[in-house]
């Protein structure tokens, strides 16, 4: 008599085990990984990885819920203006898995605070500070400590979530908050090796607004609902696709051969018979070729 392998009891994991199977679900129940802000991004970044079944997390805000959060926070509700965004992001993902190995830090982190942390003891960090200094620090302390670092660029005036996408540092485009981080990173020597999740649509420049300076941030830019959550699921996502090892499919590289935004017209060039498309090498200065006889000839005849 040929008897079958029980099925696994049921659980609130079941299906992300089905999906990943036994061994991977293991193995993000065995990460440790630090979110640092809890905003647009942040919170839905957390939460994503709590779900995932992600079994010890750190999360870091200092901040408290403002009503203008309302339209893009996980946590801001009309009941919750006022209140820690770190406590009640906690209070949600504790409630999710209540077997979390939870460390919560109601603080924000300046530049001289992030100089000290042992990212060491952490898989991933995932840095979801909006203000472009603290997030440089951040970036440059995981990789001095071999610590992988997924950072958000601006999600802030986009509509477009075909645009967002996952990408080295040095491949975004499109993104003056990146555009910022970047010249930051290049004067401390991390040029590339960043994982980030930024979007390729243009700004609308025209939504920016400017604040009073603190907390290291000038400026905002009108922000719509679902784009610094698709942000937050991107963020999550590299951890998943880590641990079951699915690629990573990036665009192409940021030149003008690699994306519709910065491709160069090309040149037609005409010969008095056909009209030829003739391509021209990226970076490089046009120059026109002498004319032999033939040419002449075909030139005057147009």
């Amino acid at each position: 008599m040929t008897t079958s392998t029980p099925a696994p009891a049921p659980h609130w994991l079941q299906r992300t085990e089905l999906l990943l199977g036994p061994e991977a679900l293991e193995q993000l129940q065995q990460l440790n990984i630090l979110v640092i802000g809890l905003g647009g991004v942040g919170s839905y970044a957390a939460e994503f990885l709590a779900r995932a079944g992600v079994g010890k997390m750190t999360i870091v805000d200092g901040d408290t819920v403002d009503l203008t959060n309302t339209n893009r926070q996980l946590p801001a509700l009309h009941s919750t203006v006022g209140q820690p965004k770190a406590a009640l992001m906690a209070a949600r993902m504790k409630d999710i898995n209540p077997a979390l190995d939870l460390t919560v830090q109601e603080a924000f982190f300046s530049p001289e605070i992030v100089k000290t942390m042992p990212f060491q003891q952490y898989d991933y960090v995932f840095d979801c500070i909006d203000s472009v200094q603290p997030k440089q620090y951040v970036i440059v302390g995981c990789k001095q400590q071999g610590v992988r670092v997924v950072s958000s660029m601006g999600a802030g005036g986009r509509v477009d979530p075909s645009k967002v996408q996952v990408a080295d540092i040095s491949e975004t485009f499109n993104c003056p908050f990146a555009q910022q981080v970047r010249k930051g990173l290049k004067k401390k020597g991390v040029r590339r090796g960043v994982t980030v999740v930024f979007s390729s649509e243009p700004v609308e420049r025209e939504t920016c607004m400017m604040t009073d300076g603190s907390r290291f941030k000038k400026s905002f830019y009108g922000t719509i609902s679902y784009i610094p959550a698709l942000f937050g699921l991107h963020m999550a996502s590299v951890v998943v696709r880590d641990v079951v090892g699915k690629e990573i499919h990036r665009h192409e590289k940021n030149s003008h051969h690699g994306h519709p935004a910065r491709r160069r017209p090309v040149p037609v060039v005409e010969t008095g018979q056909s009209t030829q498309r003739r391509p021209v090498c990226p970076g490089r200065r046009q120059t026109r070729s002498p004319r032999t006889p033939a040419r002449r000839r075909a030139a005057r005849n147009l």
